[in-house]
């Protein structure tokens, strides 16, 4: 009753808001909501003060797979305001953001013991409780060439940022804390962090950010304010380079990013002790490794353009791949690539049809200690190798600021073990933009 009450208040307290937008903060149009714009928020929005309000839920049940079939719902609650500092106060090209995000539900991924590498409902996790997600500050110099952002942050709101039309991770949002979950915290955990930003002429930007590295970030103390946490374990640095191409005219846009990232901090190594021997067979503490990176690629391309009257109407392809270091990566390595048509019926330009396969890589180095250990009598222990993902939804759009998306999916050697039963999910994503 308690979570649910507060659910309640978080929602009724903002309910004149809209989707939290990821877009350029300066003079962006609210996008369609639900209730369409009310007099008030948008004299607000005018004067420079935009409210936010989204919904997203996850349905999912379990055909095939696991210890027992089961129905689980997660869900999110995300509250933000954004404040044109430019409009308010004549402070040139300055934003402030605030969200608060509200997580429930269950993981069906527990629940019916599936022992997936990835969720298959990615709203879930890192705490169902609600929290400080953003509070940044942003100004643009130089006649908008350069950009500057400081205060609590994502990671995955700035670098290899991809969007979550999907259910399963695998294909949803900043990869590289699919893999590298332990040091890098995709949304709704927020680092204390700066990011510089140049945008590049007639070619894309560059940009690199610090972040703060605390596992104090996961925790509910005072999950509610940007405070300082003490004992702060390293800095994060990550770095992307982008080209922004637009061909046929502008008519066929695309997102080509390539970037990588170290970590100061220090984090256990997969396989050895501290005296370089399988850990797993000695029972002795871990070796404790310094220094950890990785690197990504993030594509998207629009191939093809219909009649529909959305503008993202046609044919629409992505590739993301991460890599992390094998010293301290249990999973190294993720690839995912799909596709998604938009306009499919010249009557509904809205809907959409999308379909993704990727993988996720379990590191070698722990895959041969697990063939080690079943070879000396040590087991049986599972040898994992790599889990196969494939999903696909349809889009309807009832009316403005609803969107539905069925979906289903199949994962093959969940957990990275051929031994384990292949997986079918029945999903059912919901997002409402008030």
């Amino acid at each position: 009753m308690r979570r649910a009450g507060a659910k309640l208040g978080l929602i009724l307290a903002m309910l004149l808001a809209g989707n939290v937008a990821h877009a350029d903060p300066f003079d962006v149009p609210p996008e369609p909501r639900l209730f369409g714009d009310w007099a008030p928020r948008t004299r607000l929005f005018e004067k420079g003060i935009d409210f936010q309000l989204g919904y997203v839920s996850e349905l999912a049940y379990n055909a095939q797979g696991g210890s027992k079939n089961l129905v689980d719902y997660t869900d999110q609650v995300a509250v933000g305001v954004t404040f044109n500092l430019e409009r308010l106060f004549g402070f040139h090209d300055a934003v402030i953001q605030v969200t608060y995000t509200e997580r429930a539900g269950r993981n069906l991924v527990d629940d019916a013991q599936l022992g997936t590498l990835q969720l298959v409902q990615e709203v879930y996790g890192r705490g169902q409780t609600v929290r400080l997600t953003q509070l940044w500050f942003e100004q643009e110099y130089f006649n908008r060439m350069v950009a500057w952002k400081v205060g609590r942050m994502t990671v995955g709101e700035d670098f290899a940022v991809f969007p979550c039309h999907f259910q399963n991770l695998t294909f949803c949002g900043s990869d590289p804390g699919n893999i590298a979950g332990g040091y890098i915290f995709n949304w709704p955990i927020s680092q204390w962090a700066t990011r510089v930003k140049v945008k590049l002429d007639g070619f894309g930007y560059y940009q690199v950010g610090l972040y703060d590295q605390n596992p104090q970030y996961l925790g509910f103390d005072n999950k509610l304010w940007p405070v300082f946490y003490q004992g702060s374990t390293g800095v994060l640095v990550p770095v992307e380079l982008a080209w922004l191409p637009k061909f046929d005219g502008g008519r066929l846009p695309g997102s080509y990013k390539i970037g990588a990232w170290y970590s100061s901090a220090a984090a256990n190594d997969v396989v050895l002790d501290i005296y370089g021997n399988p850990a797993a067979l000695t029972k002795m503490p871990p070796l404790v490794q310094h220094g950890l990176y990785g690197g990504f690629i993030t594509i998207q391309q629009q191939l093809t353009r219909n009649a529909s009257e959305n503008p993202e109407g046609g044919l629409k392809v992505f590739l993301n791949g991460v890599f992390s270091d094998t010293a301290t990566s249990n999973t190294d390595q993720q690839f995912a690539a799909g596709l998604q048509y938009t306009g499919l019926f010249s009557s509904r330009p809205d809907d959409v049809i999308a379909f993704a396969a990727g993988t996720t890589h379990v590191n070698n180095r722990v895959t041969d200690v697990q063939s080690l250990q079943n070879s000396l009598g040590l087991g049986p222990v599972p040898v994992k190798n790599s889990e196969y993902v494939f999903e696909l939804y349809y889009q309807v759009v009832p009316t403005a600021g609803l969107l539905i998306r069925p979906n289903v999916q199949y994962i093959y050697s969940p957990g990275g073990s051929s031994q384990t039963k292949d997986i079918w999910v029945l999903g059912l994503k919901t997002a409402i933009r008030f």
